[in-house]
């Protein structure tokens, strides 16, 4: 399997006309997206929790997360994020691919649309 990147736009929730641009590498098997701290902060994204994370060799981290916008074409949506440290990766994990609509098709690695479902009351 190759490896997917996409451009999205990061921008602050509070303030969504100023964005950047970044060059994601997509893993869905991610959960949270990973942006370097100081973009984060040049946003003005600010964290609200710290999160921990295990690595491969099983050794373990703590990282901020916060909460950011993301736009791709004509889709936007919220979602968590990770703050960045030094060595981390620019990632685009699964919450923004939902936020934003879209799934990873592992086979062609494509973005396709999500199928939205909203359970109604009969």
């Amino acid at each position: 399997m190759g490896l997917s990147v996409l451009e999205i736009e990061v921008g602050n929730p509070a303030n969504p006309k100023i964005t950047e641009k970044l060059e994601f590498l997509i893993d869905s098997g991610a959960i949270y997206s990973v942006v370097p701290t100081p973009i984060l902060e040049r946003l003005g994204i600010k964290p609200f929790a710290e999160q921990t994370f295990r690595l491969t060799d099983g050794s373990k981290i703590v990282r901020k997360k916060g909460g950011a916008l993301f736009k791709y074409q004509e889709q936007v949506g919220g979602a968590d994020v990770i703050f960045g440290e030094d060595g981390d990766c620019l990632l685009l994990g699964a919450l923004t691919l939902t936020a934003l609509g879209l799934a990873l098709d592992p086979l062609r690695r494509e973005l396709k649309p999500l199928p939205m479902i909203l359970a109604a009351q009969f």
